[in-house]
């Protein structure tokens, strides 16, 4: 069995990108240095990528979450705006609100559950086209395989090879295709799960410009200026959100954060601007 030397403990190193080839592809020149530390190195050993690639292959519902979470939010503190803006009773903003929360993330949910299983009835539909066409005309479907892997850079024997090895399995010739043809991918989130982590968000994101209102009403003395202290909670709660989207998506947590903010605040402003519009009616 091979055996791995330890890497040295304090073993940093830097690469320049400029010097990987096609790089073109990859990044532009101005892409900056990058270091490599022992984390880095370890995670590519083989036992380390088969892990990374079998924890991938299950999906998360991160983004059903953050969608939920901001639309909660920025709804909900849209309404509360308006009524707000209008001047109307505590009571009226705490039933206006809850009732957005419960319609609009309800709805919210069930699209996103419609949507995806959508996509997985199509994906099936797809793959059970393919076997059929893998059953009657086989050598067509070579031609296919053949044609994606000559894209991808495959000539001679080891086009050839490449072939053999795909068309040798029907489901991994199907999964081929459905990722190289349609541009499927093969793992995709549970509709049910990903409408309830859009839910759950929703609601309980989309509470906090509500919590304040729901406060003074069952404690009239402890908040004086509920509409304030909404405002306040919620740009706290917007600029939250985006900061942690940053994680993900290699931006500044500052700026995602920032943009989050103006975003949700212009949606509130507008609200608030027609409710005092016609406060009057």
């Amino acid at each position: 069995m091979l055996q791995m030397r330890p890497l040295p403990s304090r073993w940093v190193r830097e690469y320049d990108v400029k010097k990987v080839p096609n790089r073109a592809y990859l990044s532009n020149d101005t892409m900056p240095k990058e270091k490599l530390t022992d984390d880095h190195i370890a995670s590519h050993r083989p036992d380390a990528v088969r892990e990374r690639l079998r924890k991938n292959s299950h999906q998360g519902y991160l983004r059903d979450f953050v969608y939920g979470a901001i639309d909660g939010i920025v709804t909900t503190l849209a309404v509360v705006s308006a009524v707000a803006g209008a001047g109307l009773q505590t009571s009226i903003v705490i039933i206006l609100g809850i009732a957005n929360l419960l319609g609009d993330g309800f709805s919210m949910a069930a699209s996103n559950y419609l949507g995806i299983r959508a996509e997985l009835l199509q994906k099936q539909r797809l793959r059970r086209s393919e076997e059929q066409h893998i059953a009657h005309y086989p050598e067509g479907e070579k031609e296919e395989i053949r044609e994606i892997f000559r894209k991808k850079g495959f000539t001679g024997p080891d086009l050839e090879r490449a072939v053999e090895v795909i068309t040798s399995d029907v489901k991994q010739w199907v999964d081929t295709m459905l990722t190289d043809e349609f541009g499927l991918a093969l793992a995709g989130p549970n509709p049910i799960k990903a409408a309830l982590a859009t839910f759950t968000a929703f609601v309980l994101v989309g509470f906090l410009p509500l919590a304040a209102f729901v406060v003074q009403y069952f404690f009239p003395q402890t908040v004086e200026h509920p509409y304030t202290w909404s405002a306040v909670m919620t740009g706290a709660a917007f600029f939250g959100v985006g900061a942690a989207k940053s994680w993900f998506i290699d931006q500044p947590w500052y700026k995602e954060g920032f943009v989050t903010l103006l975003i949700g605040g212009a949606a509130a402003a507008l609200a608030y601007a027609v409710g005092v519009m016609f406060s009057g009616i």
